[in-house]
């Protein structure tokens, strides 16, 4: 079946066997080698802990899945089991796909990463900069680049929250707005991959979401990915879960239930999705709104194949997607010394992060990925030649919970599968 929206991706249903549980739905069966549960062993900690209630993990090879389990439960208030075929919210991990196919353009030579981003949206000519509680402005000593905009050093404010859904009205509102700081001087996590995700607009001619679909996921065979999951997608979507302290127990996030009472006023969200995720999912879905910096669903096996061209050094299944030289350019630090977080671990490149230092015994150095807001993950290791991805839902975590949640899996990822 198929979505009713022009970009958002459809289904083909392939109900085939799967020894590592669920329906797998994918164009392309993917064969995984029986498993003796050793993710799950890594995993089934934070289980028992009440972090996560559930997880599908994938480890990938770049030629075929060397791993994949589904661990705990999607709805621990049902007692659900965790398939490997359920849905996930990717959040920011959007950023990626935006980065990769603002860089397809480049290879074509329609765009340059060094070029100032007023050159191919003029709505940024005469941006100023304004210091914090100064109230005074000022010109920058140069305008915001296409690379500093996408690896967050642009100045761009962070609680700039435009809510137009409508891609062009919302980088206004960037493009209006005084910069923090000169560019190229700070990092700071922001709207910058909504800026490239325009500029792939205005040089492409296509809307954002449709240029993600003909380019990357159709050819990718990634027909469980999108941006507005439809009721058999939503079907399948793992549910997010938060800590009650009072219980000390992990409990299903349940929001908007007001709304849910009156079905008419959910305009065409799946119900399940509406419980899950704020109320403007519902204009999101009414304008085909799909948001760059952070609005896809997906799966692991999906992601898989992402995962695999990038690993691949941008060629899947034959076909050619990115050049060597620009996914060495996604993935290559662009933030120099700037202080990224993580303990100096991480720089950023062009919509990813970057491993700048090694973790012992598991990612490597020049390593890169990317996480969403509901702790998703995954992470593309050249060195070791492996992918891995982590697929969980959950609200909150505290920094260390998150940390140790991410190293547990890596590390068993490449101790057991890494060159």
């Amino acid at each position: 079946m198929s979505s009713t929206f022009g970009c958002s991706v459809g289904i083909a249903l392939l109900l085939i066997s799967a020894s590592v549980g669920g329906l797998a739905r994918a164009a392309e069966p993917v064969a995984v080698p029986p498993s003796d549960g050793g993710m799950d062993g890594a995993l089934r900690p934070f289980i028992d802990e009440h972090v996560i209630a559930g997880a599908v993990v994938l480890v990938t090879g770049k030629d075929h899945v060397l791993d994949l389990e589904a661990i705990g439960y999607s709805d621990l208030a049902t007692r659900k089991p965790m398939q490997t075929t359920d849905l996930f919210y990717i959040a920011s991990m959007t950023k990626c796909f935006t980065s990769a196919a603002l860089m397809m353009l480049v290879d074509e030579g329609q765009v340059n990463i060094d070029d100032p981003v007023e050159k191919y949206l003029p709505e940024f000519k005469g941006q100023m900069v304004e210091a914090k509680g100064s109230g005074q402005r000022h010109p920058p000593q140069h305008p915001i680049t296409i690379k500093e905009a996408m690896s967050h050093t642009a100045g761009l404010p962070k609680d700039a929250k435009p809510r137009h859904f409508n891609l062009e009205a919302e980088v206004k509102v960037l493009a209006h707005a005084p910069l923090k700081w000169e560019p190229g001087t700070k990092f700071e996590y922001s709207k910058g991959l909504e800026i490239a995700g325009r500029i792939v607009e205005r040089v492409s001619g296509i809307p954002y979401c449709q240029f993600i679909q003909q380019r990357l996921l159709d050819p990718l065979e990634m027909k469980d990915t999108t941006f507005w999951p439809d009721a058999e997608q939503a079907s399948h979507l793992a549910l997010t879960h938060e800590y009650n302290s009072a219980t000390k127990t992990l409990e299903p996030l349940h929001l908007n239930s007001e709304l849910l009472k009156d079905s008419g006023k959910c305009g065409t969200v799946p119900p399940i999705i509406l419980s899950q995720f704020p109320a403007s999912m519902i204009p999101s879905y009414a304008n085909h709104f799909a948001r760059p910096s952070g609005s896809l669903f997906s799966t692991a096996t999906d992601l898989s194949r992402f995962c695999r061209m990038l690993l691949s050094g941008g060629t899947y299944r034959g076909k050619k997607y990115l050049s060597p030289a620009a996914i060495k350019e996604m993935s290559s630090v662009q933030t120099a010394d700037l202080a990224v977080g993580g303990k100096g671990l991480q720089g950023y490149g062009l919509g990813f992060f970057v491993q700048k230092k090694a973790l012992a015994g598991g990612a490597s150095v020049g390593s890169f990925g990317h996480h969403g807001s509901r702790k998703t993950q995954m992470w593309i290791d050249p060195p070791n030649q492996i992918a891995m991805i982590l697929m969980v839902q959950c609200a909150e975590l505290s920094s260390q919970q998150l940390n140790d949640l991410y190293a547990a899996y890596q590390k068993q990822a490449v101790s057991r599968y890494g060159q």
